[in-house]
């Protein structure tokens, strides 16, 4: 399983949508043609499955700055992600068709006296120390 991205979430990921590194976007099912969004699935660690869209700028642009949109309200909201809390998501090659799986993670922050002290670690990692 590779990892695509990991993420300490900040206050735009909570309330509206979260960017991804455009180095990443490669990573993530690709844009058909002319389009510049993609929906795609993305199994959880309890192996629920839940539906995100990818846009970007138009592909005019050179810059195309990726966000998570469709999706990722309902997702954070469920989760009761806050500020802090990270995520991870990580591409899993099947072996026998070629299909790819797409999973997320996620690492609640542990405040004590609203100062972040520690995080769980991600599924089989002992460091946790991401940005």
């Amino acid at each position: 399983m590779a990892t695509i991205v990991k993420k300490r979430l900040r206050k735009t990921d909570i309330e509206k949508r979260t960017t991804i590194p455009s180095k990443s976007l490669n990573c993530f099912p690709a844009l058909s043609g002319s389009e510049h969004m993609v929906d795609f699935d993305v199994r959880d660690e309890c192996g629920r499955v839940w539906k995100f869209r990818i846009y970007t700028r138009k592909s005019s642009n050179k810059y195309r700055k990726p966000v998570l949109t469709k999706g990722w309200r309902e997702f954070v909201c469920r989760k009761e992600l806050s500020i802090d809390d990270k995520v991870a998501f990580y591409m899993d090659k099947q072996q026998a068709d070629g299909s790819v799986e797409y999973r997320v993670t996620v690492q609640k922050a542990v405040k004590v006296f609203g100062a972040v002290f520690a995080h769980k670690p991600f599924p089989g990692e002992a460091s946790n120390d991401i940005v």
